[in-house]
């Protein structure tokens, strides 16, 4: 590929963007602050801080939603912010792009991770897409052209994208609505039931950090919320137990489970073969419940293999990908016909 080339990985909580010329990955969370209805007042990290915070005049929104582009005029907006952050404010024409892309979604929304960037007027030139499982593999130091199965896990923000790769190429692959988004909002369920306190996602998830565990964890290990009493309508703080966390995702990690089973049932013998001996990759940001690893080799009889760096596996494998000749043919082109 060409001197300029940049990696795009538009993720519903984080958007990641890599760039060939720097060497540098951008990481920011994939927020947008829009003041008075089209004025953009913060994006990034920024805005993320606004967020369950601001005042009736700024909205502070997230274009993707469930893994594919809910708002594609903020998302094209957030890019080009993102876009010029990365190259100190200047705009590169003629550079190549590779986007990353969901597998288990409609063409026309994969469509839309490609427009995003088409529509931005940088006048490329050039865009290709990559699915997401297969730059996942590539980032976590996988042969993805080998005729052998490897079987991909990626537990995302609002998805977690079950895949079974061969030969660089999806076999099977299945995306259900459950993520980091799902554990925050049965969190916030139980702390309301239990002891009627209204805690925000935010609050939610510096809990869940804190003390998740996929195992039957320590009682003793307990942190502190804020919120506000349902019955006093008083700002209030209660000490939260990793037992209660558990209770609340408890049942969530075994739907995951209960998909990845799923799909081995499904898997042609020879790749289940490949995928007893060599295990299961388990990445994406969510990833990093402590003991979900265990709780999967104990439910499926597999060993777990996790990922370094699970929140950036995809973005370091595009990077991978854009600068490995040999590895270029993993990436395409959407073609119109698709879409029309």
């Amino acid at each position: 590929m060409g001197q300029h080339v940049y990696g795009v990985d538009l993720g519903t909580n984080n958007i990641k963007m890599y760039s060939s010329a720097s060497d540098n990955i951008l990481n920011e969370k994939n927020v947008i602050a829009i003041k008075n209805k089209n004025e953009v007042f913060s994006y990034g990290n920024e805005a993320f801080e606004m967020y369950e915070k601001a005042p009736d005049n700024i909205a502070v929104s997230f274009p993707v939603k469930f893994g594919v582009i809910a708002d594609i005029k903020n998302m094209e907006t957030l890019f080009n912010c993102f876009y010029r952050k990365l190259n100190g404010g200047k705009n590169i024409t003629g550079a190549e792009y590779c986007v990353a892309v969901p597998t288990d979604v409609t063409e026309v929304e994969k469509r839309a991770f490609y427009d995003v960037i088409l529509d931005a007027k940088l006048k490329a030139k050039n865009i290709t897409v990559v699915e997401k499982p297969i730059a996942d593999a590539v980032g976590m130091g996988i042969d993805v052209k080998s005729p052998n199965g490897h079987m991909i896990v990626d537990i995302g923000s609002d998805t977690t994208e079950i895949s079974v790769i061969s030969l660089g190429g999806i076999v099977l692959s299945k995306l259900i609505k459950t993520g980091g988004t799902k554990f925050d909002e049965a969190i916030c369920s139980i702390v309301r039931k239990k002891y009627n306190l209204i805690i925000g996602s935010r609050s939610a998830e510096q809990v869940k950090m804190q003390l998740a565990d996929a195992l039957e964890p320590d009682e003793s290990v307990i942190a502190t919320t804020y919120g506000r009493n349902i019955l006093t309508g008083l700002p209030n703080a209660r000490e939260i137990s990793a037992t209660l966390i558990h209770e609340a995702i408890s049942e969530l990690l075994h739907s995951i489970i209960e998909n990845i089973k799923l799909i081995l049932e499904r898997t042609p013998p020879e790749l289940t073969a490949d995928i007893y001996a060599k295990g299961i990759f388990l990445t994406g940001g969510s990833a990093g419940i402590l003991n979900l690893d265990k709780l999967i080799t104990e439910e499926t009889g597999l060993k777990v293999n996790m990922a370094e760096n699970p929140s950036e596996t995809v973005i370091r494998g595009i990077a991978a990908i854009v600068t490995t000749p040999e590895l270029e043919g993993l990436t395409y082109v959407p073609r119109e016909k698709q879409y029309s």
